[in-house]
């Protein structure tokens, strides 16, 4: 284990875990376009459709330094019958089917078996132990 020290944190990373970086987020609303008013102006945040109806990307900074990917979308269930409140996180991994493997083993749920996105990768999401929603992404511009 390697032990990381930043401000007045101590961290430590065990190295034979794969890295898991966040990548991606999530907002879900119940009135999108109200919610992509109020991003934008709030934030200065730009918005383009993409996917189906109602799902946009979310730009969070100019086109040199543009932040991590974002996206507004129609409030769901990743849960049935738990409506998704807040963000959701997704985090990048290597092998999305090892990180399906170790979610279980460590207690986890499987929320949604493993799903491809044409052009952008295999995507599944779990829950923690705690019942928190996260998802994990193994990106592959070549997914089918």
């Amino acid at each position: 284990m390697a032990k990381i020290t930043s401000c007045d944190t101590v961290a430590w990373w065990d190295d034979s875990l794969m890295p898991a970086n966040l990548a991606h987020f999530a907002l879900n609303a119940t009135d999108v376009h109200a919610a992509r008013d109020f991003y934008g102006k709030v934030f200065g945040w730009t918005f383009s459709a993409w996917g189906p109806p109602g799902f946009f990307k979310i730009q969070t900074g100019p086109d040199d330094e543009p932040g991590i990917a974002g996206a507004l979308q129609a409030r769901r269930e990743l849960v049935p019958g738990n409506t998704m409140i807040g963000a959701e996180c997704t985090f990048a991994v290597e092998d999305v089917d090892a990180t399906a493997h170790a979610v279980r083993d460590a207690g986890g749920t499987i929320l949604m078996d493993r799903f491809t996105i044409t052009g952008v990768g295999h995507l599944i999401y779990f829950a923690d132990p705690g019942g928190n929603a996260i998802g994990a992404m193994q990106y592959d511009a070549a997914a089918e």
